[in-house]
């Protein structure tokens, strides 16, 4: 042989010795980390939700503040209320392996085929804020919207002296949020028999579109309206909008969510109360158990979201992580959800009236 075959034979098996030996360190773990991941491979972690509501839009950045400190990617997507395009997300997300799914669902029946591909697959799916009926989802954080209807339906009936007129915003119907808050009034109204329904009906979570159904209510029942309780806020202050058009001031409404413009309506004293359902803790926390359950950890992956009634007793705080001191709120985010994960108390914010667990 050669000594230039030679010097070419040992440089070949120098080179595969190398390359072989590179692909054999094994894949790297996707394990979450801090801002600096040290090299680690991000987990990769689908998202579709139902619409770009204003609560999803602060859970967005609830969720990229949480994602940017623990080295995740996040794969985005909104499906405008129409759950064949949240379908057709889902079997992007799948095709694209993703290590996770968080999805808020369009409706709660729905994504069956997707989901069993996604366990054929090995990707979890955890729904958050909305539920999806599936026995093989991987995990499930809620928000207790019977609890919500009920505490806000007890605020109006208590501003009302328990005997009057109401009208009922609902959400889109047949999603959870809707089903459920429904199910907390009317729990409530048997406790006050004086108190009748005048009319009742969806406005999918919008503000425009609740400024028109509150107009046909004011030109059907008139001055006969009582008061309103809205199952988000963004209906509730479509509702404002239309009274207000309409010459009246003295209805009172109630809420939930506790946006920004709704928070600033209990200060003003337009609305009389909302339950918060901060949206940048609760999909943050979502976001938190999907990255623990595509590591293998379940130890949180059944998750309720409690929320705590804002009154004008509490709202500045509120207003205070929803608005004035939100950038600081986000940088302090990180941390606060995996405090909460620990204590099991994922809805804690440190709002007057709420007690953290475990102190």
């Amino acid at each position: 042989m050669s000594r230039l075959k030679v010097m070419l034979t040992v440089f070949v098996s120098i080179f595969v010795l190398v390359t072989t030996a590179a692909c054999g360190m094994g894949d790297p773990a996707r394990q979450q980390g801090g801002g600096d991941a040290g090299g680690k491979e991000p987990l990769r972690i689908g998202v579709t939700v139902y619409d770009m509501s204003s609560f999803i839009t602060a859970g967005k950045e609830g969720m990229e503040a949480y994602a940017k400190a623990n080295n995740i990617e996040l794969a985005w997507h909104s499906a405008s209320l129409d759950v064949s395009t949240q379908a057709d997300q889902m079997d992007q997300m799948i095709n694209a392996k993703v290590d996770a799914i968080v999805v808020v669902p369009v409706q709660a029946n729905s994504l069956q085929p997707q989901v069993t591909a996604a366990k054929a697959a090995d990707i979890p799916i955890i729904p958050v804020n909305a539920e999806l009926d599936n026995p093989d989802i991987s995990g499930n954080v809620q928000p207790d919207d019977v609890a919500a209807g009920a505490e806000e339906m007890t605020m109006m009936a208590e501003e009302l002296d328990g005997k009057g007129n109401i009208v009922v915003l609902q959400g889109p119907l047949g999603q959870s949020g809707q089903i459920n808050r429904q199910k907390g009034i009317d729990k409530v109204l048997k406790e006050y028999p004086d108190i009748k329904v005048l009319a009742q009906d969806t406005a999918n979570w919008k503000r425009d579109e609740a400024v028109n159904k509150m107009k046909n209510w004011i030109s059907a029942h008139g001055d006969k309206i009582d008061g309103v309780v809205s199952q988000n806020d963004d209906m509730g202050l479509g509702a404002l909008q239309a009274l207000k058009e309409s010459g009246r001031d003295d209805v009172p409404i109630v809420g939930i969510d506790g946006i920004e413009d709704g928070l600033n309506a209990v200060k003003s004293g337009d609305f009389i109360g909302t339950m918060l359902q901060n949206g940048t803790v609760e999909l943050s926390a979502g976001l938190a158990v999907a990255a623990q359950v595509a590591q293998g950890d379940t130890s949180n992956a059944e998750a309720t979201y409690i929320m705590p009634k804002i009154t004008q007793d509490n709202v500045d705080v509120a207003i205070e992580h929803v608005v004035t001191e939100r950038e600081q709120f986000l940088a302090d985010l990180p941390q606060l959800t995996e405090e909460n994960l620990k204590t099991g108390d994922i809805a804690y914010e440190g709002i007057p009236g709420q007690e953290k667990s475990g102190s």
